[in-house]
Protein backbone atom coordinates (compact mmCIF):
# COMPACT_ATOMS: atom_id res chain seq x y z
CA UNK A 1 0.00 0.00 0.00
CA UNK A 2 3.01 2.04 1.16
CA UNK A 3 4.31 1.85 -2.43
CA UNK A 4 1.09 2.28 -4.32
CA UNK A 5 0.62 6.14 -2.25
CA UNK A 6 4.23 6.97 -3.43
CA UNK A 7 3.59 6.47 -6.68
CA UNK A 8 0.31 8.07 -6.46
CA UNK A 9 1.90 11.08 -5.43
CA UNK A 10 4.13 11.16 -7.96
CA UNK A 11 2.18 11.53 -10.62
CA UNK A 12 0.36 13.92 -8.81
CA UNK A 13 3.23 16.08 -8.59
CA UNK A 14 4.19 15.67 -12.06
CA UNK A 15 0.52 16.52 -13.37
CA UNK A 16 0.77 19.72 -11.18
CA UNK A 17 4.15 20.27 -12.65
CA UNK A 18 2.43 21.06 -15.88
CA UNK A 19 1.80 25.26 -16.42
CA UNK A 20 -1.15 25.55 -18.01
CA UNK A 21 -0.95 28.82 -20.33
CA UNK A 22 -3.33 31.04 -22.59
CA UNK A 23 -1.96 32.70 -26.19
CA UNK A 24 -0.20 36.10 -25.62
CA UNK A 25 -1.02 37.12 -29.25
CA UNK A 26 -4.06 36.20 -31.77
CA UNK A 27 -3.07 37.15 -35.42
CA UNK A 28 -6.45 36.85 -37.40
CA UNK A 29 -5.62 36.21 -40.97
CA UNK A 30 -7.90 35.92 -43.94
CA UNK A 31 -8.76 32.54 -44.80
CA UNK A 32 -7.30 29.37 -42.70
CA UNK A 33 -3.71 29.07 -41.99
CA UNK A 34 -2.17 26.24 -44.04
CA UNK A 35 1.52 26.33 -42.92
CA UNK A 36 3.71 29.03 -40.94
CA UNK A 37 7.51 29.44 -41.14
CA UNK A 38 9.45 32.53 -39.67
CA UNK A 39 12.66 33.82 -41.31
CA UNK A 40 14.44 37.40 -39.08
CA UNK A 41 10.86 38.32 -36.65
CA UNK A 42 9.04 37.86 -39.95
CA UNK A 43 6.53 35.07 -39.63
CA UNK A 44 4.86 34.12 -43.55
CA UNK A 45 1.62 32.49 -43.40
CA UNK A 46 -0.21 30.73 -45.97
CA UNK A 47 -4.08 30.46 -46.80
CA UNK A 48 -6.53 28.71 -48.33
CA UNK A 49 -7.66 32.55 -49.55
CA UNK A 50 -5.02 32.74 -52.17
CA UNK A 51 -2.62 34.76 -50.26
CA UNK A 52 0.99 34.51 -48.26
CA UNK A 53 0.81 37.48 -45.70
CA UNK A 54 3.66 38.46 -43.67
CA UNK A 55 3.42 39.68 -40.08
CA UNK A 56 6.37 41.52 -38.30
CA UNK A 57 6.62 39.80 -34.96
CA UNK A 58 8.01 42.80 -32.91
CA UNK A 59 5.95 45.36 -34.59
CA UNK A 60 2.67 43.09 -34.51
CA UNK A 61 1.64 43.96 -37.35
CA UNK A 62 0.96 42.79 -41.19
CA UNK A 63 3.83 44.50 -43.32
CA UNK A 64 2.84 42.76 -47.02
CA UNK A 65 1.00 40.24 -48.59
CA UNK A 66 1.42 37.98 -52.03
CA UNK A 67 -1.72 37.19 -53.92
CA UNK A 68 -2.08 34.15 -56.37
CA UNK A 69 -4.67 33.83 -58.97
CA UNK A 70 -8.01 32.26 -58.55
CA UNK A 71 -8.08 28.55 -60.19
CA UNK A 72 -11.19 26.15 -61.21
CA UNK A 73 -12.29 23.39 -59.33
CA UNK A 74 -13.56 20.19 -60.46
CA UNK A 75 -16.99 21.60 -60.84
CA UNK A 76 -15.42 24.56 -63.12
CA UNK A 77 -16.44 26.97 -60.30
CA UNK A 78 -13.63 29.62 -59.75
CA UNK A 79 -12.25 29.41 -56.39
CA UNK A 80 -9.44 30.83 -54.34
CA UNK A 81 -6.07 29.15 -54.35
CA UNK A 82 -4.24 27.45 -51.50
CA UNK A 83 -1.36 28.29 -50.33
CA UNK A 84 -0.40 24.57 -48.75
CA UNK A 85 3.42 25.20 -48.58
CA UNK A 86 6.06 27.96 -48.21
CA UNK A 87 9.39 28.54 -47.12
CA UNK A 88 11.62 31.94 -46.74
CA UNK A 89 15.97 32.20 -47.16
CA UNK A 90 18.01 35.53 -47.72
CA UNK A 91 14.85 37.60 -48.79
CA UNK A 92 13.59 34.71 -51.19
CA UNK A 93 10.07 33.26 -50.24
CA UNK A 94 8.95 29.98 -52.42
CA UNK A 95 5.31 29.11 -52.16
CA UNK A 96 3.28 25.72 -53.32
CA UNK A 97 -0.12 26.33 -54.62
CA UNK A 98 -2.99 24.19 -55.92
CA UNK A 99 -3.83 24.24 -59.34
CA UNK A 100 -7.14 22.73 -59.44
CA UNK A 101 -5.86 20.50 -61.88
CA UNK A 102 -5.17 16.71 -61.29
CA UNK A 103 -3.84 17.35 -58.15
CA UNK A 104 -0.63 19.12 -59.35
CA UNK A 105 1.34 21.54 -58.02
CA UNK A 106 2.06 25.31 -58.76
CA UNK A 107 5.64 26.13 -57.26
CA UNK A 108 6.43 29.86 -56.92
CA UNK A 109 9.88 31.79 -56.55
CA UNK A 110 9.25 35.61 -55.02
CA UNK A 111 11.89 37.91 -54.76
CA UNK A 112 12.35 41.80 -55.49
CA UNK A 113 8.79 42.05 -54.71
CA UNK A 114 8.04 40.39 -58.10
CA UNK A 115 6.97 36.45 -58.35
CA UNK A 116 7.40 34.01 -61.17
CA UNK A 117 6.80 30.40 -61.54
CA UNK A 118 9.31 27.88 -61.63
CA UNK A 119 7.12 24.74 -61.93
CA UNK A 120 3.59 24.77 -63.16
CA UNK A 121 0.31 22.04 -63.54
CA UNK A 122 1.45 21.49 -66.93
CA UNK A 123 4.83 19.73 -65.40
CA UNK A 124 2.66 17.41 -63.57
CA UNK A 125 4.43 17.11 -60.48
CA UNK A 126 2.28 16.24 -57.48
CA UNK A 127 4.63 17.90 -55.12
CA UNK A 128 3.31 18.34 -51.36
CA UNK A 129 5.97 20.62 -49.99
CA UNK A 130 9.49 22.44 -50.59
CA UNK A 131 11.24 23.77 -48.47
CA UNK A 132 14.57 25.70 -48.92
CA UNK A 133 18.04 23.55 -48.67
CA UNK A 134 20.07 26.83 -49.59
CA UNK A 135 19.08 30.23 -51.75
CA UNK A 136 19.56 28.14 -55.22
CA UNK A 137 18.32 24.80 -54.42
CA UNK A 138 15.01 23.49 -53.44
CA UNK A 139 13.94 20.18 -51.60
CA UNK A 140 10.23 18.56 -52.36
CA UNK A 141 8.60 15.97 -51.36
CA UNK A 142 6.35 14.29 -53.85
CA UNK A 143 2.52 12.20 -52.91
CA UNK A 144 4.40 9.02 -53.52
CA UNK A 145 7.28 9.47 -50.84
CA UNK A 146 9.86 10.53 -53.24
CA UNK A 147 12.24 13.16 -52.12
CA UNK A 148 13.64 15.33 -54.95
CA UNK A 149 16.55 18.43 -54.91
CA UNK A 150 15.43 21.03 -57.51
CA UNK A 151 17.96 23.54 -58.96
CA UNK A 152 16.27 26.97 -59.51
CA UNK A 153 18.83 28.52 -61.88
CA UNK A 154 18.43 25.33 -64.35
CA UNK A 155 14.83 24.42 -63.18
CA UNK A 156 15.73 20.70 -63.24
CA UNK A 157 16.01 18.22 -60.66
CA UNK A 158 19.66 17.19 -59.29
CA UNK A 159 17.97 13.88 -57.77
CA UNK A 160 14.26 12.12 -57.21
CA UNK A 161 14.88 9.45 -55.35
CA UNK A 162 12.28 6.29 -53.94
CA UNK A 163 11.86 6.23 -50.03
CA UNK A 164 9.08 4.25 -49.06
CA UNK A 165 6.31 2.53 -50.88
CA UNK A 166 3.94 4.28 -48.66
CA UNK A 167 1.82 7.67 -49.00
CA UNK A 168 4.26 10.68 -48.15
CA UNK A 169 2.69 12.83 -45.33
CA UNK A 170 5.41 15.34 -43.87
CA UNK A 171 9.73 16.05 -43.81
CA UNK A 172 11.64 19.22 -41.55
CA UNK A 173 15.02 20.18 -41.85
CA UNK A 174 17.60 19.95 -39.28
CA UNK A 175 18.99 23.40 -38.40
CA UNK A 176 21.67 23.59 -41.34
CA UNK A 177 19.33 21.85 -43.36
CA UNK A 178 22.13 19.30 -44.46
CA UNK A 179 19.56 16.26 -43.42
CA UNK A 180 15.61 15.60 -44.14
CA UNK A 181 13.37 13.62 -41.83
CA UNK A 182 10.54 12.05 -43.78
CA UNK A 183 7.25 10.63 -42.77
CA UNK A 184 5.22 8.68 -44.20
CA UNK A 185 1.82 6.51 -44.09
CA UNK A 186 3.67 3.77 -42.63
CA UNK A 187 4.98 5.10 -39.38
CA UNK A 188 8.58 4.90 -40.63
CA UNK A 189 10.76 8.07 -40.56
CA UNK A 190 13.32 8.47 -43.68
CA UNK A 191 16.55 10.68 -42.79
CA UNK A 192 17.99 11.13 -45.95
CA UNK A 193 21.21 14.12 -46.65
CA UNK A 194 19.58 16.49 -48.45
CA UNK A 195 22.92 17.31 -51.38
CA UNK A 196 22.77 13.37 -52.11
CA UNK A 197 19.42 12.14 -51.55
CA UNK A 198 21.02 8.87 -49.81
CA UNK A 199 19.44 7.80 -47.01
CA UNK A 200 21.29 8.57 -43.77
CA UNK A 201 18.90 6.18 -41.21
CA UNK A 202 15.08 4.83 -40.87
CA UNK A 203 13.59 5.77 -37.66
CA UNK A 204 10.71 3.09 -36.36
CA UNK A 205 8.99 1.13 -34.19
CA UNK A 206 6.95 3.73 -32.43
CA UNK A 207 4.19 5.15 -35.11
CA UNK A 208 2.37 2.39 -36.60
CA UNK A 209 0.39 4.42 -38.63
CA UNK A 210 0.56 7.76 -40.78
CA UNK A 211 2.86 10.63 -39.10
CA UNK A 212 0.97 13.69 -40.03
CA UNK A 213 3.23 15.65 -39.41
CA UNK A 214 7.42 15.69 -38.40
CA UNK A 215 9.94 17.77 -37.03
CA UNK A 216 13.86 17.61 -36.85
CA UNK A 217 16.55 19.63 -34.76
CA UNK A 218 19.73 19.08 -33.00
CA UNK A 219 19.72 15.54 -33.96
CA UNK A 220 16.02 15.01 -32.69
CA UNK A 221 13.60 13.78 -34.79
CA UNK A 222 9.48 14.12 -33.43
CA UNK A 223 6.85 12.35 -35.14
CA UNK A 224 2.92 13.16 -34.54
CA UNK A 225 0.95 9.97 -35.15
CA UNK A 226 -2.69 8.74 -36.24
CA UNK A 227 -2.08 6.01 -34.00
CA UNK A 228 -2.20 8.54 -30.99
CA UNK A 229 1.43 7.95 -30.20
CA UNK A 230 4.37 11.03 -30.51
CA UNK A 231 7.37 9.93 -30.91
CA UNK A 232 11.01 11.84 -30.21
CA UNK A 233 13.62 9.64 -31.53
CA UNK A 234 17.63 10.02 -30.99
CA UNK A 235 19.49 10.07 -34.61
CA UNK A 236 22.70 9.19 -33.63
CA UNK A 237 21.56 6.31 -31.99
CA UNK A 238 18.42 5.62 -33.80
CA UNK A 239 16.68 4.81 -30.28
CA UNK A 240 12.95 6.13 -29.28
CA UNK A 241 10.68 6.99 -26.61
CA UNK A 242 7.05 7.57 -27.01
CA UNK A 243 4.12 9.61 -25.27
CA UNK A 244 0.43 8.66 -25.58
CA UNK A 245 -2.49 10.97 -26.29
CA UNK A 246 -6.37 10.72 -25.92
CA UNK A 247 -6.77 11.74 -29.13
CA UNK A 248 -5.31 12.07 -32.60
CA UNK A 249 -1.69 13.65 -32.68
CA UNK A 250 -2.11 16.02 -35.96
CA UNK A 251 1.11 18.17 -35.05
CA UNK A 252 4.61 18.29 -33.77
CA UNK A 253 7.61 20.98 -32.90
CA UNK A 254 10.90 20.73 -31.73
CA UNK A 255 12.67 24.01 -29.82
CA UNK A 256 15.64 24.71 -31.52
CA UNK A 257 17.96 23.05 -29.21
CA UNK A 258 15.49 20.03 -29.06
CA UNK A 259 15.25 20.25 -25.13
CA UNK A 260 11.76 20.65 -25.59
CA UNK A 261 9.01 18.69 -27.78
CA UNK A 262 5.37 19.93 -28.54
CA UNK A 263 2.60 18.01 -29.75
CA UNK A 264 -1.36 18.87 -30.48
CA UNK A 265 -2.51 15.99 -27.78
CA UNK A 266 -6.55 15.94 -27.26
CA UNK A 267 -9.78 16.85 -28.79
CA UNK A 268 -9.36 20.15 -27.60
CA UNK A 269 -6.90 20.82 -29.94
CA UNK A 270 -4.64 21.65 -26.91
CA UNK A 271 -0.48 21.76 -26.85
CA UNK A 272 1.26 19.89 -24.35
CA UNK A 273 4.85 20.88 -23.94
CA UNK A 274 7.51 18.34 -22.98
CA UNK A 275 11.43 18.24 -21.32
CA UNK A 276 12.72 15.83 -24.41
CA UNK A 277 15.10 14.02 -21.93
CA UNK A 278 12.21 12.61 -19.61
CA UNK A 279 9.30 13.06 -21.53
CA UNK A 280 7.92 15.19 -18.58
CA UNK A 281 4.92 17.88 -19.47
CA UNK A 282 5.79 21.34 -18.31
CA UNK A 283 3.07 23.43 -19.65
CA UNK A 284 -0.59 22.53 -21.70
CA UNK A 285 -1.33 25.46 -24.13
CA UNK A 286 -4.84 25.94 -24.65
CA UNK A 287 -7.06 28.43 -26.93
CA UNK A 288 -6.72 26.86 -30.19
CA UNK A 289 -10.59 26.20 -31.48
CA UNK A 290 -9.57 23.98 -34.76
CA UNK A 291 -7.70 21.26 -35.67
CA UNK A 292 -3.99 22.19 -35.49
CA UNK A 293 -1.65 21.52 -38.55
CA UNK A 294 1.65 23.57 -37.24
CA UNK A 295 3.75 24.04 -34.16
CA UNK A 296 7.02 25.98 -34.61
CA UNK A 297 9.06 26.90 -31.85
CA UNK A 298 10.62 30.56 -33.00
CA UNK A 299 13.15 30.10 -30.00
CA UNK A 300 13.35 28.35 -26.77
CA UNK A 301 10.37 30.45 -24.76
CA UNK A 302 8.21 31.41 -28.04
CA UNK A 303 5.68 29.11 -29.61
CA UNK A 304 3.52 29.82 -32.71
CA UNK A 305 0.78 27.37 -33.88
CA UNK A 306 -1.73 27.71 -36.74
CA UNK A 307 -5.16 25.43 -37.06
CA UNK A 308 -8.03 24.91 -39.59
CA UNK A 309 -9.27 28.55 -39.42
CA UNK A 310 -8.27 32.19 -39.40
CA UNK A 311 -6.16 32.81 -35.88
CA UNK A 312 -2.55 31.92 -35.76
CA UNK A 313 -1.28 31.77 -32.00
CA UNK A 314 1.62 32.64 -29.76
CA UNK A 315 2.65 31.48 -26.79
CA UNK A 316 5.27 32.63 -24.03
CA UNK A 317 6.81 29.54 -22.11
CA UNK A 318 7.64 30.76 -18.42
Amino acid sequence: MRIVVLIWLSCAVLAQAAVTLQPVEQIAVEGSAKDIVVENAILYIGTDKGKMQSYDLKQKKFIGEVKFPDIKDFMGDTIPTRVSSLDAMDGKLVMLTDSGIGGYANIWLHENNQSRLLITHKDKRAIVKVRFVDSTHLLFGYLGNEAALFDIKTKKERYRVQLTESKFSDFALNNDRSKAAFGCESGVITVIDTRTGKTIRELEGINKDNTYKVDFKNGTVSAAGQDRVGAVYDLASGKGKAIRASFLIYATGLSPSAKRVAFAIDEENDIAVYRCSTLTQQYLLKGQKSTLNSILFIDEQTIVSASDDDTVMLWRLK
